[in-house]
């Protein structure tokens, strides 16, 4: 062969374009969708922050535009003015939707409501381009392509939807309504084009319904019902036996035991499922997955090709389900999209907190291989080196000296089984104390024993039925007791709010005496009920376990969700937990998912810690934490740096009990070593010194701000009138609300700088953590029947004398003696003020993009945590600190060595993507 020739071949071969390519940008994307510019494929993104970016096939950014701010659920691009090139239309989460043009630039916004818009998209009729949009204020909107109003439907006059019996509880919404989730153009038969709308009113378990229309028509012409269990987060109309008439893909939003892709056709009849659990083998198992899917040919079949997780499954239409490919990537993305024109496949950003767009290209004959072999970039790659750089400081980390011995530190069944994991485990135990890893036990069978003296019909029934309830009180105890010679102590369910006697009262007594002294954690998670019934068990079984617990070295886990914290436990009920009777027993912790409040748990938990309630608190991370709008459950992240920020900034405040999901333990395990060598300094209460002096103490909660908070599964509460007449200090919390701006008046805002209801793990808190704490003076306070003590008595002393006490039933501002009331909406502001005046009275303040913790860790020194609080969109955060009360002789950061000097009360610092720093501040003389 001629040696020309074969240098022209292998330019051509080197010349070719691969079969993935991945473009870094300085976002994290959550949604990608193709479009046209001047005749090319271009990409259209959103970021988690909500910015829009147009990019070429290159990964040129073409534009970008931050419009409000807030979240985009959604994204559609078309030509609405014939022009030959797309416009971008997004569904914002401030109620709006947004029209840009091909530069980028806006054209027209349309905001019928401030409840968030979910979905948009365009459909022809009579050759005109209508956009149709709609959300959570129970309507959906035809709009011209000017973004005129032309028609609006109620669902109130069409919906089928059923809230079920509601005369079971005032909070249930009203029948024959819903909320859009999905609106998308598809072919009717005949050239006809036809406007599908997935609807629902529950968010979490809600299948819905199709509604079927002629664009423009009052009503629709058809309604399907899925088959499977909901909810759906994912609908893609495409013909796939080529009849001329679409099907529905439909994905569920789920774990993997119900999720599915579900072919729906127009008549409801002869549906394809196509179970995710039958390729349960070439899954991993547990995590919150949205199945994506789109039509392909391969190998020359139409085939579903489905995004789920981290995996791609390829099922030929009408290929038995369970017998199609599984490709495997070491990650999960946000989104995806197919660009049919061009044959490539669009992927988001990596679920973990990367930064790419991956641009897949489905006609060559390599793109499986180059899927399972994508490779992190940007973000990605700087979130899997973080615990590469830590464990390299940690190598050459010594503990002050100044610096007391570390507190214990409890990990609750962490997955430590794994060879290398063991192994580190087993070091760090032969040098240090802490962390104390006590292993999970919890029954894989729960007891069946007889209910019918349990003197409460309602639990006397109640099963959860996830469980098999097989064992005797023996087989419960032999289950258990036994696993206590394996380790320091254990950790494991004893109940659950669906059913709290999973193990009878006497049995786990004998458990607990079965520990023979050593530490036992008792996991309640969701003990959310607040009636009467559930009065009963804490009565008669959670408060004499509590008894027993104190005398068998044991601690009840109380893993609860929503508002409980700030509002649910200052009930009657949970009054010998508030008042300090077993604040040796009860750890507060929380259940995070479905919720959009982690700022107010947060402080809540604090609050009851720092007031002497409870002698420690508590904390949890598992993926479902991720998901805070559960029809998109993108909730399967692969590193789990987001986890090890969280238990960084939780410990640092004093979190003592840490039950953290397994995700990937070689990662998180710098999290072990952080607090083993005593890097991770974890303080008392009496040592914080990032609180802000301004609480506000929390009375019973108002009824509707009680049912607000804990209702997070219905949709379907939007009314304009309700939301005017209800201006709450902590508002916008029920099922409504995903990613939706807070108001100006709740304490979310003014208080821990968050403005949004989405995953604000990481507050920012500028002027310190204003705690919400039990009531401590006046008439209002009941303390001279508690055992807790006053706030003041167990702070650091600096507190003595400057603590500012508000009055909150959540609704309205009070005063101390309870007989003035001030509503938020106005008096919001006095707070705001004081919380602001009331900051320059502490050492350290903080602002940024940062969540932040000072301690006082000897007279002279100070230490300092700063962490990048893009929970699932980290990023490089710049820290602003303001020394207010005292002058620094010098600030090192503990772990890398690096040294700061300031000429005055200010000082920037670097956070890098990911990543954390613990600088000690040292003073030239005692701070007292």
């Amino acid at each position: 062969m001629p040696l020309l020739f074969l240098t022209l071949l292998t330019a051509l071969l080197y010349a070719a374009p691969p079969a993935l390519v991945s473009f870094d940008t300085p976002y994290t994307i959550s949604l990608v969708r193709s479009g046209v510019h001047q005749g090319a494929a271009e990409i259209v993104a959103s970021s988690y922050e909500g910015t829009v970016l147009a990019l070429t096939t290159e990964g040129e950014i073409r534009w970008q535009n931050e419009l409000s701010g807030y979240t985009n659920h959604d994204l559609w691009v078309a030509d609405l003015d014939g022009d030959g090139n797309d416009e971008t239309l997004v569904a914002n989460a401030d109620g709006s939707i947004y029209c840009l043009g091909q530069d980028g630039a806006l054209i027209w916004t349309f905001q019928p409501s401030q409840a968030p818009m979910i979905s948009v998209a365009t459909v022809v009729q009579d050759g005109i381009t209508y956009v149709v949009a709609g959300g959570n204020d129970l309507s959906f909107y035809y709009l011209d392509g000017k973004g005129k109003l032309v028609k609006r439907l109620d669902s109130r006059t069409y919906s089928r939807e059923r809230a079920g019996n509601r005369n079971n509880s005032k909070a249930t919404p009203e029948n024959n309504t819903h909320v859009v989730n999905f609106l998308r153009p598809f072919l009717r038969g005949d050239g006809q084009v036809g406007l599908v709308l997935h609807a629902f009113n529950n968010h979490m378990q809600g299948k819905g319904s199709l509604y079927l229309f002629e664009p423009l028509a009052d009503a629709p012409y058809a309604v399907v019902e899925p088959k499977e269990k909901g909810p759906y987060g994912h609908l893609m109309p495409v013909d796939t036996d080529g009849d001329g008439v679409d099907e529905f893909l439909m994905g569920t939003s789920s774990m993997i035991q119900v999720a599915s892709l579900a072919v729906v056709k127009a008549t409801g009849e002869n549906s394809e499922i196509y179970p995710m659990d039958q390729y349960k083998s070439q899954l991993d198992v547990f995590g919150y997955r949205v199945a994506q899917s789109v039509l392909i040919e391969e190998a020359g079949q139409p085939t579903y090709l489905t995004l789920f997780g981290s995996r791609i499954i390829l099922q030929a239409v009408g290929q038995t389900p369970g017998a199609g490919e599984v490709l495997v990537c070491r990650y999960s993305f946000n989104d995806m999209w197919f660009n049919k024109a061009t044959n490539q496949l669009i992927l988001a950003s990596s679920q973990s907190g990367g930064s790419g767009i991956h641009l897949i290209d489905l006609n060559d004959g390599n793109w499986k291989t180059a899927y399972e072999q994508l490779a992190p970039e940007g973000k990605l790659a700087k979130l899997i080196n973080v615990r590469k750089v830590l464990e390299r400081q940690l190598s050459d980390f010594d503990r002050p000296d100044w610096e007391r011995s570390p507190l214990p530190v409890y990990l609750l069944a962490e997955n430590t089984k794994e060879p290398a994991v063991r192994d580190l485990v087993n070091a760090m135990q032969a040098t240090s104390d802490s962390p104390v890893f006590l292993e999970g036990a919890t029954p894989n069978e729960k007891e069946n024993w007889d209910r019918s003296t349990l003197g409460n019909a309602v639990y006397a029934a109640k099963r959860d039925r996830r469980m098999k309830y097989t064992a005797d009180a023996q087989g419960i105890i032999d289950q258990i007791v036994p696993e206590y010679s394996k380790g320091p102590g254990l950790a494991f369910w004893a109940g659950h709010g669906n059913d709290p006697y999973m193990i009878s009262t006497p049995t786990l007594k004998r458990v607990l005496d079965g520990a023979k002294g050593k530490r036992t954690v008792l996991i309640y998670p969701e003990l959310e009920a607040h009636d009467e019934n559930f009065s009963f068990v804490l009565k008669n079984h959670l408060y004499p376990i509590a008894e027993h617990a104190r005398k068998t070295n044991a601690k009840i886990f109380v893993r609860n969700k929503h508002t409980f914290w700030h509002a649910g436990v200052y009930l009657p009920q949970w009054s010998k937990l508030v008042s300090g009777e077993y604040a040796d027993v009860f750890v507060p912790a929380m259940e995070e998912t479905t919720d959009k409040s982690m700022e107010l748990s947060l402080a809540g938990r604090l609050g009851l810690w720092a007031a002497g309630s409870v002698d420690d608190w508590g904390t949890r991370c598992a993926r479902d934490n991720a998901s805070y709008f559960r029809a998109r459950q993108h909730s399967h992240q692969m590193v789990p740096n987001h986890f090890l920020r969280t238990m960084v900034y939780h410990a640092s405040l004093g979190a003592r009990y840490m039950h953290n999901f397994a995700v990937d333990q070689e990662y998180i395990s710098v999290l072990w070593e952080l607090i083993a060598r005593g890097a991770l300094y974890v303080p008392q209460k009496n040592e914080l010194l990032s609180i802000s002096p301004v609480h506000l103490s929390m009375l019973p909660p108002d009824d509707y701000v009680l049912q607000e908070g804990s209702n997070v599964k219905w949709s379907t509460f939007y009314d304009e009138k309700r939301e005017a007449d209800n201006k709450l200090v902590f508002s916008r919390l029920n099922g409504t609300w995903p990613a939706a701006p807070n108001t100006e008046y709740d304490f979310s805002r003014y208080a821990a700088n968050v403005k949004d209801r989405k995953l604000n793990f990481l507050p920012n808190y500028p002027a310190g953590i204003v705690l919400l704490t039990p009531p401590q003076n006046g008439p209002l306070s009941p303390r001279t029947k508690q055992a807790r003590g006053l706030l003041a008595d167990h702070l650091h002393p600096l507190y003595r004398d400057i603590l500012t006490e508000y009055y909150t039933d959540g609704r309205d501002y009070f005063s101390s003696d309870g007989k003035e009331k001030f509503p938020a909406e106005t008096y919001y502001k006095k707070v705001a003020d004081d919380i602001d005046a009331k900051a320059k009275l502490l050492p350290i303040t903080v602002t940024g993009e940062v969540a932040w913790v000072v301690s006082q860790t000897s007279p002279t020194h100070l230490r300092l945590t700063l962490i990048d609080n893009g929970w699932v969109n980290p990023d490089d955060r710049m820290a602003q600190l303001t020394f207010n009360t005292i002058a620094p002789v010098k600030i090192t950061d503990l772990l890398s060595g690096e040294t700061f000097t300031t000429s005055d009360n200010e000082l920037s610092v670097l956070i890098a993507t990911g990543s954390f720093r613990f600088l000690d501040v040292e003073l030239g003389k005692p701070l007292e």
